[in-house]
């Protein structure tokens, strides 16, 4: 056997790897990894999409804009439309992650469940559920965090981030422990695949490292692992700032939500941040304000940006407004006139959840059986 070589390093604790796995898991090599097998797997899902469970959502804390449109929501729709299989959640109880209490929840809720239906997302292929309504899921968090370490929850970046925002502040241990409310959406159901930007990768590197744990601690031998090792399907949508130049956003008040009115709409971009050059061009680094009403231009009408701002040329900022306006709302038109219908009708909207909350619990009773077995606690 080879001599082994001296070191002065400390040995290194399941913990320091989980560490450096999420840390490892938004490093360039790492994305062009992931964006790799996400190329594969889009191949894979063209082929045969039955292999393939996905777990996505929302959290219920107001309506959704442009940036959901574009960001998650078409994805959704397509994945769905590919047949794969989706699980869509509201994340109701990750309100409170950093909120003093739920606000207005049903009605955002509901609100939420609209706007999924408005969109294109059908009921009778994708399940729309809500966390309060699936106690199974949200017992799985006690074994799932005897896997982990509070100091690895506190290298999370969203918990880091916090932490960082509310300076000396006490942070609710809910917060703490939100990384694996995450995981436990995503291994409840068994899902196989996420969406996700890069910056949410540390997230499902954190439900990689839950699923790995619980089957080395209480794996059947001989026996398939109780959790798959979900992977990343890697968005590459560009992102939509706001009116005001910066991320679209619920809480800033620069956002075009899927459900407001054309003149609403017309009136929020006609008060968006440009610049004073007239001539208008696609230059995303040197000019991001215009170029963003040029790419929304663009991707509500289906165009190439660069075609876009030629066409408008030396019009100006007011010639980009009204071009943005006229694309936004016309390609919002019939979302927003189904999303009216939608709303009008509680009933429905209370119907679909109501089945949706119903199939996610068979999920989640049926996998939460498989824990306790493996657990040995089965009395």
């Amino acid at each position: 056997m080879p001599a082994q070589p001296l070191t002065s390093e400390p040995r290194q604790t399941p913990a320091d790897q989980a560490g450096n796995d999420l840390a490892e898991a938004t490093t360039d090599a790492s994305l062009e990894r992931t964006r790799r097998r996400s190329e594969e797997i889009e191949a894979q899902i063209a082929a045969d999409p039955t292999g393939f469970r996905v777990l996505t959502g929302d959290r219920p804390t107001g309506n959704l804009h442009l940036g959901h449109y574009f960001g998650s929501l078409l994805n959704r729709v397509r994945l769905q439309d590919a047949g794969v299989e989706t699980m869509v959640l509201v994340a109701d109880y990750q309100v409170i992650t950093d909120r003093d209490g739920v606000g207005p929840i049903r009605e955002r809720v509901l609100s939420l469940v609209a706007d999924y239906l408005a969109v294109g997302i059908d009921p009778d292929r994708s399940t729309i559920f809500t966390h309060s309504a699936v106690p199974a899921l949200n017992q799985l968090m006690l074994p799932f965090l005897s896997v982990v370490t509070d100091a690895e929850l506190r290298r999370n970046p969203t918990v880091k981030s916090e932490m960082e925002a509310t300076g000396d502040r006490p942070m609710s241990g809910l917060m703490l422990t939100y990384p694996v409310h995450q995981a436990a959406d995503i291994l409840f159901c068994k899902a196989n695949l996420v969406p996700v930007g890069k910056d949410q990768l540390p997230h499902l590197e954190q439900a990689r490292v839950v699923a790995r744990r619980f089957d080395e601690r209480y794996g059947r031998a001989g026996d398939a692992p109780v959790f798959p090792r979900p992977e990343a399907l890697l968005s590459e949508a560009a992102s939509v700032l706001g009116t005001d130049g910066q991320k679209m956003s619920k809480s800033r008040g620069n956002a075009i939500e899927l459900g407001m009115d054309a003149d609403t709409t017309a009136r929020l971009l006609k008060r968006a941040v440009t610049d004073a050059d007239r001539h208008i061009t696609y230059d995303p680094v040197g000019r991001p304000e215009v170029s963003n009403l040029v790419q929304l231009t663009a991707m509500a009408s289906g165009r190439d940006p660069h075609d876009v701002a030629r066409e408008i040329g030396d019009g100006g900022g007011a010639a980009l407004k009204r071009a943005a306006t006229e694309a936004v709302n016309e390609m919002l038109a019939p979302v927003r006139a189904r999303r009216a219908e939608l709303v009008a009708d509680e009933g429905h909207l209370l119907a679909v959840l109501r089945a949706g909350n119903e199939r996610a619990r068979a999920v989640a009773d049926a996998t939460l059986d498989e824990v306790r077995a493996a657990m040995q606690m089965v009395y």
